[in-house]
């Protein structure tokens, strides 16, 4: 068996709730997301991101404005939606319910 792959697999699983955690809390800039990630030691890279966030965007999750750089072009700042704020939310409850279930489980005696 193979843990690199196993815990590969695992952190794609929780990638996207990770994801909507972040921009739940206010506008955020992908090169910001992808910084608060590292800092959790969630690495993600920026082609991981960008298909993420449109796939959400295209899927009216996310919304995203554009904003004056004075040190290149346009930012595209992300925020979600009504509709994200409620899929969040349901995801937050899923989360929640597998990790006191894994909790529990590993911690049986």
């Amino acid at each position: 068996m193979n843990i690199e792959n196993t815990q590969s697999q695992m952190r794609k699983g929780i990638l996207e709730f990770c994801i909507l955690s972040v921009i739940r809390r206010g506008e955020a800039y992908p090169s910001d997301i992808v910084e608060e990630m590292k800092a959790a030691n969630l690495n993600i890279l920026e082609g991981t991101l960008y298909p993420l966030l449109t796939r959400l965007k295209n899927a009216d999750m996310l919304t995203y404005r554009w904003v004056e750089s004075n040190s290149g072009p346009p930012r595209k700042y992300f925020s979600l939606t009504p509709k994200g704020e409620a899929f969040y939310s349901e995801l937050e409850a899923t989360w929640n319910e597998l990790a006191n279930a894994v909790h529990a489980l590993a911690n049986k005696t």
